[in-house]
């Protein structure tokens, strides 16, 4: 009502909004007469289609008057490209222009009423006084500091149990409450996997203020994975306990296998780092196959995916942590170092049952590499990986840069750029709806194309040291498959161990240990 009369004091009189539609369909009327030929008519309508689009803009912009009137337009336009001759339109303009004078006239009867009280009789010493409202609004901020300490204390008891116990009891009950509470109750967000696009655009935008829970989600873990290893992925990250709880039997994959689909993951993250950092998606969050299911709706492909990963979920050890998850690659980077991480038990007999119950193959055993070589072949093994890792990473920096094109299309800016040139080049009778918004609100191409320009100079620059890491990362994953080493006892891979302890049952000294206690 507050819109109405704010268009309603724009006028004075129904008079006035009947005056400008009159003199329109004198237009029509006279254009229609005077015509020689359907080319010359399909101009003259349009061009005074584009006017009275001008003049619906002009008089409101109330999303509930600028429907109906398109629909108007659309009609005319229909009419237009239907009739087969002058003699047939020559025979309805009459019948068209009573039906857009009521139409009209129905559309702005409420808001010449409302210009009748534009002016309200001023009462200034009533003394009323107006009722002061309060409304009720979720506290999510209380919501973001519950998440933030559950979600620290569960991975302190994550890191107590499979660190000091050796218990793998207490990470299945954690991996419960995270799927029912951080999964299903707050829908799987914000999460931890998501929070990476909040950080990379914090990086590049000024304006844009992190909210300090998603900061905090996005670095605890990190902190905690440093401290004690990857104990966020035991059962505290609601994806990853999901699949977790799924898991029946876990078939092994070659070594080279794995090693190829462990590059997904690392170039997952640098593309949603570089998608965020353009602003242009958010494309952890659009493609997430596990929201849907935790919030019973949404996306049908993305749901059938989803479902999907959790049937291999029963036969394979967390195919998404493994081969997807770009947090999970950012996780595994700082697990090399952590301070502390799980062991193999002291008094280890090589019974090799921890080896086999590992469902992420984390557990590297003995290892007599019988492959001898001489010093100056590993000398020239090594100066042919410092080769290869520069040739790798200046390979897919040209590569990306040279897409950087196609990859600026994910712009919303960008589309609708190629959309308004598309149909300037070949103009169609119905225009996508992004275009006919873009003229409707009188949008410039030379401004559009200004902005589209930067864009794509951002992507060139930001492609690069994608296609750079990418290259990299593929370099770096080619000579870690090389590498052959001895190992004389069972070790734990820190960068692989999601710290689950399914080892603990399986292993007969570790039973004892436990026992003693």
């Amino acid at each position: 009502m507050t819109s109405a009369i704010g268009i309603g004091n724009q006028v004075s009189s129904l008079r006035d909004l009947e005056l400008p539609v009159h003199r329109l369909i004198r237009k029509l009327k006279h254009t229609v007469n005077k015509v020689s030929s359907l080319r010359d008519l399909e101009l003259s309508v349009h061009r005074l289609i584009r006017k009275l689009k001008h003049t619906v803009n002009k008089v409101s912009s109330l999303r509930d008057l600028e429907l109906p009137m398109h629909r108007l337009i659309r009609k005319l336009k229909h009419t237009v490209n239907k009739v087969s001759s002058l003699r047939d339109l020559k025979r309805t303009p009459s019948f068209r222009m009573r039906r857009v004078f009521t139409v009209l006239s129905v559309l702005f009867l409420p808001l010449a009423a409302a210009a009748q009280n534009r002016f309200p009789k001023p009462d200034f010493e009533s003394g009323y006084r107006y009722p002061e409202f309060s409304y009720f609004v979720p506290n999510e901020t209380l919501w973001g500091v519950i998440d933030i300490a559950l979600l620290v204390v569960m991975m302190g008891i994550a890191a107590y149990a499979v660190l000091k116990r050796r218990k793998r009891t207490p990470v299945f009950v954690v991996s419960i409450i995270s799927v029912l509470y951080f999964g299903f109750f707050r829908s799987g967000c914000v999460c931890s996997v998501g929070a990476i696009q909040n950080v990379a655009l914090s990086f590049v935008d000024a304006s844009y203020v992190i909210p300090l829970a998603v900061f905090l989600m996005f670095m605890l873990p990190i902190l905690f994975t440093f401290l004690f290893g990857r104990v966020f992925c035991a059962g505290v990250c609601p994806f990853g306990a999901l699949q977790e709880l799924v898991n029946v039997k876990s078939f092994r994959l070659s070594k080279a296998v794995s090693a190829v689909l462990g590059v997904i993951p690392w170039v997952y993250l640098i593309f949603a780092i570089l998608y965020a950092a353009t602003r242009s998606q958010l494309i952890i969050c659009r493609f997430d196959p596990f929201i849907g299911i935790f919030r019973l709706g949404g996306d049908f492909g993305m749901i059938a995916f989803g479902s999907l990963l959790l049937i291999a979920s029963v036969f394979i050890g967390r195919p998404f942590c493994r081969f997807l998850c770009p947090y999970g690659a950012l996780l595994s980077l700082f697990a090399r170092f952590s301070v502390r991480q799980v062991t193999i038990t002291p008094s280890c007999i090589s019974c090799d049952l921890c080896r086999h119950a590992c469902p992420v193959n984390a557990i590297r055993p003995p290892y007599e590499n019988r492959v001898k070589e001489n010093r100056m072949a590993g000398v020239k093994r090594l100066l042919a990986y410092f080769v290869l890792l520069p040739v790798a990473a200046l390979t897919g920096a040209l590569l990306l840069r040279t897409a950087s094109d196609s990859l600026s299309s994910a712009s919303k800016d960008v589309r609708l750029y190629e959309q308004v040139m598309q149909n300037e080049e070949n103009p169609q009778d119905v225009q996508p709806v992004d275009v006919e918004v873009f003229f409707s609100q009188e949008g410039r191409i030379d401004e559009l194309a200004l902005r589209v320009a930067g864009i794509r100079g951002t992507f060139r620059t930001y492609s690069t040291i994608a296609g750079a890491l990418v290259g990299l990362v593929i370099g770096l994953s080619l000579v870690n498959l090389s590498l052959k080493r001895s190992r004389k006892t069972y070790e734990i891979d820190r960068s692989a161990c999601v710290a689950c302890g399914r080892c603990f049952s399986y292993c007969p000294q570790n039973k004892k240990i436990t026992d003693k206690r």
